[in-house]
């Protein structure tokens, strides 16, 4: 799993903001780690509680409930977690000697991962919930509040999307123009630096219908853009509404067909599974966007066997000459871990090699870190870390080359930008070009969820500047 990783909703000190009146609605906070996924969880949990009276609040003080929605990925994942429900247990003591209520709960790919232990070694918490049963969270509350303790990480018979209330329109529509839509979820691929297959199961793929009625309905609450997420989202292969079974290409044109949904991307893709149909897909398809994040990891095919890749540096190049072939002014992202067990000078540098022959528009880079229960951690020959950041910082400083070439390649270029949001400074919006660069434009250049065609005239550090054209 390659998703690209953020976090969400920092908590604050407790003297921020006073406690709300006792009386009100039950308000719940949730700080959101790691990649799209989780995002688009921490959401549909949400939604969840709304339906059982919940409303969100971005005040950690406000809160009746805290969810933590964790991620695995990176190092020291668990540790971090621990760390801030140390905080909130203080709060939740404050809260009980004044005589009100504070429940917290775990969710996401740690609570998979550490199940009991999380209430064993962190005692405040009430509720650890996996990612493939936040469903229930409505049961699993009124079980709480009844006096249990609850660890609910089975992996779920009944499928959590056909069980999960729907968004209010006017929540979808706070949400902004663009929104996430999971369509696959878990891996079968077992790379043996990578804890997804143990935290999110193996691969699930939600049937058409299922996925093009979500997709209508952000549509109607005037979402313009949709990415489509998995963990290997091109793995997807999911019931079709002819009965037949359907691959991603084909999903992306019925999904191209809805009224008012302009633009299309998913991720994250494996390049084991780019098939002809969704290369086709990138030739044909004028709403999906001309960007493609399809992480290597290494150059080395020997890191790369010993990373169960199964593909080889030069399948790999093979690939992207083929997309290439089928639409040429596509930008390249991808991933990279350096440092895996084993890696001699000769394997970094022929990731070094691989990202020059490529040319990444943008790309995220990692010096590797055991996970615990993974092959990679048992493996012998690690890499010392004095190693690790001297080889990260020279390909890090590549990829920041090429991403910058990149953005310098559009200066002067007309293209298509959707207007998403205000912008930080006053008098500016901010759009998004095809390649998924932030753009800021004049506030009267067009109104949010305009597509609107610019001009660039210079690039910052991370974006693009523009003028109408």
């Amino acid at each position: 799993m390659d998703l690209n990783t953020i976090e969400r909703d920092d908590i604050g000190p407790a003297a921020d903001s006073a406690p709300a009146p006792a009386g009100t609605a039950k308000k719940v906070f949730v700080k959101t780690y790691g990649c799209q996924m989780n995002v688009y969880d921490s959401q549909r949990m949400t939604d969840a509680l709304a339906a059982d009276g919940y409303v969100a609040t971005d005040t950690i003080i406000e809160a009746d409930l805290v969810l933590l929605n964790t991620c695995h990925i990176r190092e020291k994942a668990a540790e971090k977690v621990y760390s801030e429900l140390g905080r909130i247990r203080d709060m939740k003591a404050e809260r009980a000697a004044a005589g009100r209520e504070l429940l917290i709960g775990v969710a996401g790919c740690v609570a998979q991962a550490e199940g009991a232990e999380i209430i064993r070694r962190s005692p405040a918490v009430d509720l650890v919930i996996g990612p493939q049963t936040y469903h229930r969270l409505p049961d699993v509350l009124a079980r709480v509040r009844g006096g249990e303790k609850i660890v609910e990480t089975e992996y779920a018979v009944e499928d959590k999307f056909e069980h999960l209330p729907q968004p209010k329109r006017a929540e979808v529509i706070k949400r902004g123009v663009t929104a996430f839509l999971t369509v696959q979820e878990g891996c079968d691929k077992f790379c043996t630096f990578c804890v997804v297959p143990y935290t999110r199961g193996s691969e699930v793929s939600r049937p058409v219908a299922q996925i093009v009625a979500e997709a209508e309905r952000l549509a109607e609450a005037g979402v313009r853009e949709v990415t489509l997420l998995g963990q290997n989202v091109n793995a997807w292969h999911g019931l079709g509404e002819d009965g037949a079974e359907w691959g991603l290409g084909r999903l992306l044109f019925r999904l191209a067909e809805i009224p008012g949904l302009a633009r299309l991307r998913y991720t994250t893709s494996h390049p084991r599974d780019m098939d002809d149909e969704l290369i086709a897909a990138h030739r044909d398809l004028p709403a999906l966007m001309p960007y493609l994040h399809l992480p290597v990891q290494s150059g080395s095919d020997r890191i790369l066997k010993t990373m169960n890749r199964r593909h080889t540096a030069s399948d790999y190049l093979a690939l992207i000459e083929r997309i290439r072939a089928a639409r040429g002014d596509i930008a390249l992202s991808g991933d990279f871990i350096v440092g895996f067990p084993g890696e001699s000078e000769a394997d970094f540098e022929a990731t070094m090699e691989l990202v020059r022959h490529v040319n990444y528009a943008s790309a995220f880079s990692f010096k590797y870190s055991p996970r615990p229960g993974t092959p990679g951690a048992e493996m012998a020959d690690h890499v010392p870390e004095a190693v690790k950041d001297e080889r990260l910082q020279r390909l890090q400083a590549l990829l920041l080359k090429q991403q910058q070439d990149f953005g310098m390649s559009l200066v002067g270029r007309t293209i298509d930008t959707l207007i998403e949001k205000p912008g930080r400074q006053a008098g500016q919006k901010v759009g998004r070009s095809p390649w998924l660069q932030p753009v800021i434009v004049d506030e009267k250049a067009g109104e949010i969820g305009d597509i609107i065609q610019v001009r660039i005239t210079r690039t910052g550090y991370n974006s693009l500047f523009a003028e109408l054209a």
